[in-house]
């Protein structure tokens, strides 16, 4: 082994939180830190907002896991996509930009998790983001991450506004100041027409120093452990097998899916899955791989008579090269613009004194494999945005190649049921609002196959898919909580020199899209690590 295999700290993983720790480890100069990602570089269609219609199915940039057929949702593989290149998932997502609430963060601080309070992660999603609408107490103007308005206007979004006033919600300045409430225009990683991940934001202005090494197409295979301190990784690299040593932590930040099953491979979780995948038992850690969470969202599908209102007639035939052409000058238009430009956090009871549920529109109908409908229309996908349905991810065999075996278990717990009709209905209520009126509209799904309570159930668990929000498997909590994987300082329970940072510490889902506290995560984690160093 040479010098230059050895490291202070080994990042596995550079997606939305494992892009921003790197950087912020190599940040002050004083130590060698390797970042190691599975996939490539970069891809072209990453730059580009509308490049996820691209990537969703693509294998270079994408790990295309998909779920094991379930009873409860159909006996169907539902697809669940993760970013596999630098910046993973935030190169590949539909870059809207969600915090979720001040009680999603106060509630972890009241599960044990001290230090992760709203009042505590505050400071770093403003160190985060670099917010055009400039800063307050709750925003921050000078960070890496762009957060923007997107430029995106038109009859159905002025509708969809009114009608969601007329059923009784508001239309909030910012859902990520102070009260999230209400429905309103999509803030989105993007800046002047170009997607900004962690790749962009994080790693392009760092890559250049001498102290942070940065490898691509390094699939970890195993962590190195020695006694009870993990020393290094051994990855994969053009068929040859590598190891590199850390002289402080390895962090693996590989995500829900793949930071378990790296943590199983290298035989740290319950033995008998462990055993039954053919792996030697290292160190037993019952959680790891347990609480998975997802948002689990029915897309409604409405058809509209009303001509020029979606993309469907404005991006169809020649109007697609137009769309192309307005971007290539303008850099807007439908390839300049989030997954679902417009969004409501709302409350399925006004007793509620948070919103609980989450609608998000899509101004076109989309054919299998992204393909644009010859029908005009818009989705509206509508789900529970605190589940309580669990799952798991474990490995099938001792392989990092091999894809882990995904259990989403949705709508076993009776509350997100009920609350995923209650979304559904209100989806309804306000596209069936006077506003929306004049448009012609017709719903195509689940249409009149669902008015009951159980006919709108039973569609849901037919047709359902996820929003690609994976959580939970590697959470922390206190030390007397048997399924704790970490602690609050995202250290691995009973070993030294290991932590992990992504969205699989999180304890619980938080009330909306996951980029944004898992980049947030990135940054707390650096400032743990840091603190520590020092």
């Amino acid at each position: 082994m040479t010098d230059q295999d050895i490291f202070d700290f080994i990042v596995v993983g550079a997606g939305s939180a494992g892009a921003a720790l790197a950087a912020r480890l190599s940040e002050n100069g004083r130590y060698q830190v390797l970042l190691l990602e599975a996939g490539p570089a970069k891809n072209f269609w990453s730059q580009i907002p509308i490049g996820y219609a691209k990537l969703i199915s693509n294998p270079v940039a994408n790990w295309l896991y998909s779920s094991e057929p379930e009873e409860g949702t159909g006996n169907r593989a539902l697809p669940a996509p993760r970013g596999k290149l630098l910046g993973g998932s935030s190169s590949i997502n539909g870059l809207v930009f969600v915090r979720g609430q001040a009680r999603d963060y106060d509630q972890w601080s009241q599960l044990g998790c001290r230090g992760w309070s709203y009042a505590d992660v505050l400071p770093a999603f403003k160190k985060l983001e670099n917010y055009e609408g400039g800063a307050d107490e709750f925003r921050g103007n000078d960070g890496p991450i762009r957060v923007t308005h997107p430029d995106e206007r038109g009859e159905l979004y002025d509708r969809l506004i009114r009608a969601a006033a007329e059923v009784g919600v508001p239309n909030p300045k910012d859902y990520n100041g102070l009260d999230q409430h209400g429905i309103s225009m999509s803030q989105a990683t993007i800046s002047n027409g170009k997607r900004m991940s962690t790749a962009a934001c994080y790693l392009e202005p760092a890559k250049n120093r001498k102290n942070l090494r940065i490898e691509t197409e390094a699939l970890t295979e195993r962590l190195i452990l020695e006694g009870k301190r993990v020393v290094g990784v051994a990855y994969n690299q053009n068929g040859k097998t590598k190891e590199a040593r850390a002289g402080r932590e390895v962090i693996i930040s590989a995500g829900s899916f793949n930071s378990p099953q790296i943590l199983e491979v290298s035989g740290i979780g319950r033995p008998d899955n462990l055993m039954s995948a053919g792996v030697k038992v290292q160190h037993e850690l019952a959680g790891v791989g347990e609480n998975l969470r997802d948002h689990y969202a029915p897309r409604t599908r409405w058809a509209v008579g009303k001509r020029g209102v979606t993309y469907n007639d404005k991006a169809g035939g020649v109007g697609l090269i137009w769309q192309a052409l307005r971007y290539g000058l303008t850099r807007k238009g439908m390839m300049g613009i989030p997954a679902a430009p417009i969004r409501a956090f709302v409350k399925s009871s006004p007793h509620l004194d948070a919103p609980d549920c989450l609608l998000g529109w899509v101004p076109m109908l989309y054919e299998p494999g992204y393909k644009l409908s010859k029908q005009a229309g818009f989705t509206c996908y509508a789900h529970v945005m605190r589940p309580e349905s669990k799952g798991s991810v474990h490995i099938k065999g001792p392989s990092t190649a091999t894809p882990p075996a995904i259990r989403y278990n949705f709508l076993s717990a009776a509350p997100d049921v009920e609350l995923t009709i209650a979304a559904i209905r209100m989806a309804r209520s306000i596209m069936r609002a006077p506003a929306m009126a004049d448009l012609d509209l017709h719903e195509i799904a689940p249409g009149q196959i669902a008015e009951t309570d159980a006919e709108i159930e039973a569609w849901a668990r037919a047709a359902g898919e996820t929003t690609y929000h994976p959580v939970g498997t590697c959470k922390m909590g206190r030390d007397d909580d048997p399924m704790a994987v970490l602690n609050p300082r995202l250290q691995v329970r009973g070993l030294n020199g290991l932590r992990v940072a992504d969205a699989s510490i999180m304890p619980t889902l938080i009330s909306g899209n996951t980029n944004a506290p898992s980049i947030m995560i990135g940054e707390k984690a650096a400032e743990m690590v840091l603190e520590d160093a020092a």
